[in-house]
């Protein structure tokens, strides 16, 4: 389908409104770095939430839900469905901790979490490390989506495609800073709700579809509708559910679910006005990212199926496309069944998912090159402006990079795969650091080496030396289990933190006395702290209210699930459990946040 005048006249003024507010933003932006990166920090909870969820909800993320729902079914969204359990822990137990560190970006909490040249050294490898190699292969896999969607959609070269989406984006990135992504999020996400909820309720009333009832009751489409995999197989069960829920959600480090909160999510917590902002913040992220949004992308993935019942299918409706046609095709092409109006407005929410989420990737990863390897290696003298010249300069050059990686990935669930299993046996670390006074940079340094290691072994030497496959799942099992018995043995092996900084680290954070008993009681001798508890960390209260949180959501997302499938009866026990769980949530929130 060729995009009408209407449609274009949406998208151009899309691109305009977005252009504008990245402008008006630029007049703050450029006065410091502080206020590049992280907004002055004055940022209020609903702004920085919506941002969280427009950043995750990008132009990728609907090709990867309809690529692991084509392959596995609704069940199969649990491999990413399981990261509400970090990212509820990140809101009652990390979001305080993180703003109350006072850092500029969550790689400075190196050096005052360790002590030494090693605290140095790890804080400088992981800028580049994360900021521009992690981070390039996320941007990567979001391009990828965007080249599709323009080879689909609008008949575009992969280079055109790019081109088109990055250009204003990197324009407003470089101009209006963390606060001009802030703003511009806040107005494409709408516009990305909006576009998506239309999309799938036109397309489930396709004359192909036949609406919703028929559709569920399509032999292509009836036995992938399962929220829960089939237990009969165990197969099935142990690589969609158990793994996921039992060690994915710890173990791995992937972006926006980091184990212990991090990466751009540390950024919108340090950018909030005070502690409770930063734990709304992550709290609306969660429950919009989990519950809010995931079944529009699924109706229209279930919907592809009567319409593209296999990749063949996809590949005789478009002989022209010049990528590799991959289930995760099937998304963009569904788009192209929209009416004029329509299909621009959806095309323009598309690409402010991928603006939003490059955007704040692009922003992120210049913080490290900039706050973390030029300011702390490179010029530390260097000057606020000439801080903010070089953050802008690197986000030209990281969206380069991404575009030419973009270039050689094939399909959206590969790239998802990569990086949950180069990140593999690193989130425990993440997780216990805060609260395991023995923990070292050199426990740090062990499991980023190891994860690399093996990961690089399992995807591509294995393979190559003419062993037998290894499943998913089972890979992801064997890098953890190699990852973090590696970096607990180097924790034990090497010399522990230095004394005056383990005091200061929780004099400032103040975390549970929990593997902090001897440091706890150092400071207390040494009038750091007073005697009372009251503003240290309440672990089992944290701990509890992230178990509502989990069942809350979780009972949100199957409500709506058992709604559409006229499962009335389980969709009332599914909402009784989320008003239920809300309403400790409530009671919890009160507890922790008291003076």
């Amino acid at each position: 389908m060729q995009l009408s005048v209407l449609d274009w006249a949406i998208i151009a003024v899309f691109f305009v409104a977005s252009l504008l507010i990245g402008l008006w933003a630029s007049r703050r932006s450029g006065q410091s770095s502080s206020e590049f990166f992280l907004s002055g920090r004055s940022m209020p909870w609903w702004l920085l939430g919506v941002s969280m969820v427009a950043t995750t909800f990008s132009a990728d993320t609907p090709n990867l839900v309809t690529d692991i729902v084509r392959k596995n079914g609704v069940a199969g969204n649990w491999v990413w469905w399981a990261f509400l359990l970090t990212g509820m822990l990140t809101v009652f137990v990390y979001a305080r901790l993180w703003r109350r560190s006072g850092v500029m970006t969550d790689l400075e909490f190196y050096e005052l979490r360790y002590s030494g040249p090693a605290a140095a050294f790890l804080r400088g490898f992981r800028a580049l490390y994360l900021g521009v190699f992690f981070n390039v292969l996320v941007m990567a896999s979001v391009c990828l989506a965007a080249i599709k969607i323009g080879g689909v959609l609008l008949d575009l070269a992969p280079w055109q495609s790019l081109l088109l989406g990055s250009l204003i984006t990197v324009t407003y990135s470089v101009l209006g800073g963390l606060r001009g992504i802030l703003y511009t999020d806040f107005f494409q996400f709408i516009l990305a709700m909006v576009g998506t909820v239309a999309a799938a309720v036109v397309i489930v009333n396709l004359p192909e579809v036949g609406g919703l009832e028929n559709l569920l009751a399509h032999p292509e489409v009836s036995t992938r509708t399962a929220i829960l995999p089939d237990f009969r197989d165990r197969e099935l069960v142990v690589s969609l559910l158990v793994v996921p829920l039992a060690v994915q959600w710890w173990a791995s480090y992937y972006p926006g679910a980091e184990p212990g909160g991090g990466g751009y999510v540390a950024q919108r917590m340090l950018a909030a006005k005070d502690e409770q902002n930063a734990m709304g913040a992550t709290l609306f992220y969660n429950i919009a990212h989990y519950a809010l949004r995931p079944w529009p992308w699924i109706l229209i993935a279930l919907a592809s199926l009567i319409v593209y019942p296999d990749t063949e299918a996809l590949r005789v409706a478009y002989p022209n496309f010049t990528g590799k046609i991959d289930d995760d095709l099937a998304y963009p092409a569904m788009l192209n069944f929209l009416p004029s109006g329509l299909l621009g407005l959806v095309v323009a929410s598309l690409l402010g998912a991928f603006m939003s989420t490059i955007s704040t990737h692009l922003n992120w990863g210049s913080s490290y090159i900039v706050h973390d390897w030029y300011l702390r290696f490179i010029r530390p003298d260097a000057e606020e402006k000439d801080l903010v010249r070089v953050g802008r300069i690197s986000t030209v050059l990281l969206m380069a990079a991404a575009a030419l990686i973009a270039l050689v990935l094939e399909n959206a669930l590969q790239a998802f795969d990569i990086i949950v299993l180069v990140g593999a046996g690193t989130g425990l670390l993440f997780i216990l650091r805060w609260f395991w006074w023995r923990i070292s940079a050199y426990s740090e340094i062990a499991a980023l080496i190891l994860s690399f290691l093996v990961a690089v072994y399992l995807e591509f030497i294995h393979p190559e030396l003419g062993f037998e496959a290894i499943q998913g799942h089972r890979k992801l099992l064997i890098g953890v289990g190699l990852t973090t018995v590696g970096w607990i043995l180097v924790t034990l092996l090497t010399p522990p933190t230095e004394e005056g900084q383990l005091l200061r680290f929780f004099q400032q954070i103040r975390p549970a006395e929990t593997g902090w008993r001897w440091v706890a009681d150092r400071a207390r001798a040494e009038g750091l702290i007073g005697e009372q508890t009251e503003s240290l960390g309440r672990l089992p209260l944290e701990i509890l209210g992230m178990l509502l949180g989990c069942f809350a959501v979780y009972g949100a997302l199957f409500c709506t699930g058992y709604y559409l499938y006229g499962a009335y009866t389980s969709a009332g026990f599914a909402l009784a459990l989320t008003l239920l769980c809300s309403g400790g949530i409530f009671w919890i929130w009160g507890k922790i946040n008291q003076r």
